[in-house]
Order: structure tokens, then sequence, then C-alpha cells
């Protein structure tokens, strides 16, 4: 499974949504702090909708720490970016966790500090609030009213 999670995070540093969303199972649970849990569908749209942001802009992703059996795994990964909304540069540290069936990811659990990443996407701003249970709320709010609008697009 160590190949699996090395495609997908390849995938993910090439902006390659279709090759990363095969990877995943049809009843895929993924879940982080942005975004909370989703299922199925709307979590493989989601990469489609960070794919598509990052287009033609200095995105990077690398990743390590890489173990895997045939149920589970975890790697440590990072993102590069610069955040749109502040054109701020971002360096997010990420551990993820997997669960695997049928040869493919089943559940997909990435954890970050929510507060860090607050700091360095918003500034001042983050640094206040970023650790607060009220901005985690409206920060998941916000990103699944990105996702609902990116996905009525593509339904059109």
């Amino acid at each position: 499974m160590n190949t699996l999670i090395k495609k997908f995070y390849t995938a993910f540093d090439n902006l390659d949504a279709d090759t990363m969303v095969s990877c995943y199972h049809p009843e895929i649970v993924f879940s982080d702090s942005a975004f909370g849990e989703l299922r199925g569908d709307r979590a493989k749209n989601m990469w489609y909708m960070l794919c598509h942001s990052q287009k033609d802009k200095k995105f990077i992703v690398t990743f390590s720490n890489i173990e895997a059996d045939t149920t589970t795994g975890q790697a440590d990964w990072t993102a590069d970016y610069i955040f749109s909304q502040t054109n701020r540069k971002v360096h997010n540290k990420i551990s993820a966790t997997f669960k695997f069936k049928d040869g493919l990811i089943i559940e997909h659990r990435d954890n970050f500090n929510v507060h860090k990443w607050a700091k360095q996407a918003m500034g001042f701003k983050g640094l206040v609030l970023g650790g607060t249970g009220f901005f985690k709320n409206k920060l998941n709010i916000q990103t699944n009213k990105l996702l609902d609008r990116f996905i009525a697009s593509q339904n059109k």
C-alpha cells in the first residue's frame, strides 16, 4: 500500500485529481479540520476543487514517512502555496492516516494544526482567532460552501 500512498501524493503534487480519486474506494470517508468529514463523491470532488484552484500557481506537495500494510497506513506531507484570500504564503504540515479496502483507500484522515495554519494564511486575525472552536466551525462552513459551489458548477 506504500505505492498507493506515493501515487496519491505524487498526483496531488502534479494537481492530477483523476489519479488521486482513482486511489479512493467508492465508499471513501475523508476528514480534516478544514472540511470536516466528507464521504464518497463529495470527498473526491474536494480534490478536484483543490487541484483546479491551484492550477498555474506555485503549489508544491512533499511527502515522507510512508508506512503501510494491507489494512492501514500513514504518511506525513506538506503543502506549500499562496492562500488566495490574503495572498500569504502557507507551509502546512499534515499527518495522514489511512485504512484500505479492496486495494484502495477507504478512509483518509488528515490532521494539522489549524491555529498554525490560520496564523500563516490570515496573519494577525488567524493568530487571535485561529485556535478557537468558533474559527474552526466557520472554516468548515466556508470550505463546504466553496465545495457546494464547485460541485454545482461541474453539474451544469
